[in-house]
């Protein structure tokens, strides 16, 4: 990806958190010369995976298949102490998908906050098997619904939820207008816990061809 991608789309989410009235941590806002005046902080955050993260998978084509996010809580998985849950914010464009890809180890709801329909589809296809042992289920909840998970495009309105279950391929994407997303979960690790259906990548090159708006969470803590 561009960094002027980048840039504009971190720009865009900001413009929709401030659409809907979010607050979000002073992080969110620093500059990469805030990042060196607050270095140790900066570490410890990037440490964790917190702060801002875009993507296209790799796809080379952003608007059809990517995603911004930007983690506001999250702990390191399996160290002692450590915060065993994370918070997300998600920021989908209409169309542009997050590609199938399950987790092992991470539980998770997905909840529609604002914006366009969020559509979610899962296939049995490519299952990982959960860290905890268990059988991946042929079922979903939404708010605590139970729905055949698979065969449909499951449609969220603002303020539904639906929660994945450990090791289900899931892909995701808006509809009618672009979808401001919140992901509550256990810890996240987007290092080891994203399995794609397809062989693609959960990070993007980056083309410098302009200075950063704001650092990724991979690039603070240097």
């Amino acid at each position: 990806m561009k960094r002027s991608q980048i840039n504009a789309a971190i720009r865009q989410a900001e413009e929709m958190l401030a659409a809907h009235g979010w607050a979000v941590p002073d992080f969110a806002r620093w500059t990469p010369q805030d990042h060196s005046r607050h270095a140790a902080r900066s570490r410890w955050l990037s440490e964790r995976q917190i702060g801002w993260d875009v993507t296209d998978f790799g796809s080379g084509d952003f608007a059809a298949r990517g995603l911004v996010l930007l983690c506001t809580r999250n702990g390191i998985f399996g160290s002692p102490g450590e915060r065993p849950y994370a918070e997300k914010l998600l920021f989908a464009g209409v169309g542009q998908e997050t590609p199938y890809h399950a987790h092992r180890m991470k539980l998770e709801d997905i909840i529609l906050r604002a914006g366009g329909t969020l559509c979610i589809e899962f296939t049995p296809e490519g299952a990982e098997v959960p860290q905890s042992g268990e059988p991946v289920p042929d079922t979903i909840r939404i708010d605590g619904a139970e729905h055949p998970a698979y065969g449909r495009v499951h449609r969220l309105e603002a303020g539904q939820g639906v929660t994945v279950p450990r090791g289900m391929q899931h892909r995701f994407w808006a509809e009618g207008a672009p979808a401001f997303v919140a992901e509550v979960s256990q810890c996240n690790d987007d290092h080891a816990d994203n399995f794609f259906l397809e062989p693609i990548g959960r990070f993007s090159q980056i083309d410098e061809d302009e200075p950063p708006y704001r650092l990724l969470w991979n690039e603070g803590g240097t």
